[in-house]
């Protein structure tokens, strides 16, 4: 049997749930605007948390957050804010979920002025995964120029909890950098989903 070898992120080896989330999504690029959506309001969630946290109570989110349907999201009132707050499925703060509320109707509201989420947050880093070679946790930055640079054009829009390290996390997560170590099996498989810009 062949030995795989992975990243090393501190709690994922022998985790299956982090293993598979690791194997089969983080840095796999995302272009449907409806997913970068929901993955950077739960990358809202996790600040100040680590993500295995915000991973085991994905599925609860989905289901209090409708699926992360922005037309529905958008609608929320007070009784589901209150709903929400009750909720011991996800993380429970009021400026997070007030955050995510405001987060979908700025997503709309974007929509319906012609300005698509994806080509948006895509058009920042040029349209294409940036194909990193990093060795080790040492190398990986916690934040770079464009995650500055997007974090801005975020919050300009009137998002929030998109911090630029929060940011660069979701840039990992969703492809436009590939953070996989040259040493893991993932790195050339997702350089390969990403083309080869250096």
């Amino acid at each position: 049997m062949t030995e795989i070898h992975r990243c090393t992120w501190r709690g994922m080896n022998g985790d299956p749930l982090y293993e598979a989330y690791h194997d089969t999504e983080w840095g796999v690029p995302e272009y449907d605007s409806r997913a970068l959506w929901e993955k950077l309001v739960l990358d809202g969630f996790q600040a100040g948390l680590s993500w295995i946290t915000i991973l085991k109570k994905r599925e609860a989110f989905r289901a209090a957050f409708a699926d992360f349907d922005p037309e529905i999201v958008a609608r929320f009132g007070a009784e589901d804010r209150a709903r929400l707050m009750a909720d011991a499925g996800i993380i429970r703060s009021n400026a997070k979920i007030d955050a995510a509320i405001n987060g979908a109707r700025i997503y709309l509201d974007m929509r319906d002025r012609g300005e698509d989420f994806s080509q948006f947050l895509w058009g920042i880093v040029g349209g294409a995964p940036i194909q990193n070679a990093w060795t080790g946790m040492g190398d990986v930055p916690a934040q770079t120029p464009l995650a500055v640079e997007m974090a801005k054009a975020l919050k300009a829009k009137g998002f929030k909890f998109c911090g630029p390290v929060i940011v660069y996390a979701f840039m990992q997560a969703v492809g436009m950098v590939n953070d996989h170590f040259v040493t893991c099996f993932r790195h050339d498989e997702c350089r390969a989903l990403g083309g080869e810009r250096g």
